[in-house]
């Protein structure tokens, strides 16, 4: 793949449809993980003009911000804390509808209303990461969300 992405101007599933072979080959030709993050969440923000893409990297017992696209984010984030927490925890991903209403919610900022969060896994299972994605819209998200974000994160 080239540094240009090719965008679908149709459906959400049309757009994500499009993405992950052009994610596929730019990621299947590169062997640095912050790269393949970097371009990963450059893409999704590109393509979905998210409010913050980007992904936290388990460092012993938190995570750490890593390759992002957005404003500012918060930098650490405990386990089980918020949402990136609870998908880390729970090995599992997390969709929220609506921010405000997620116990323990952590607000990087105020402009983000609904998120989704992806773990990343290592081929025991443990998690070795997160992507998460914030949108200023309430119920931003959806299985079509969840089907293809779970997609994506295998290829890396």
């Amino acid at each position: 793949m080239a540094e240009d992405l090719y965008i679908e101007n149709g459906s959400k599933e049309d757009k994500y449809r499009t993405l992950l072979p052009q994610l596929k080959s730019l990621l299947s030709d590169e062997d640095d993980l912050i790269a393949k993050l970097a371009n990963v969440a450059a893409a999704l923000k590109e393509t979905f003009h998210f409010f913050w893409v980007g992904f936290y990297l388990v460092k012993g017992e938190e995570l750490v911000l890593g390759p992002f696209q957005g404003p500012i984010a918060c930098t650490r984030i405990q386990r089980g804390r918020g949402v990136c927490g609870k998908a880390w925890e729970n090995k599992s991903t997390q969709v929220v509808p609506d921010v405000d209403a997620f116990p323990g919610h952590i607000a990087c900022s105020s402009l983000s209303r609904s998120e989704i969060v992806v773990p990343l896994y290592e081929a025991d299972g443990r998690v070795w990461g997160v992507l998460d994605v914030d949108s200023e819209s309430l119920n931003s998200f959806d299985d079509t969300d969840v089907n293809y974000l779970e997609c994506i994160c295998h290829l890396i």
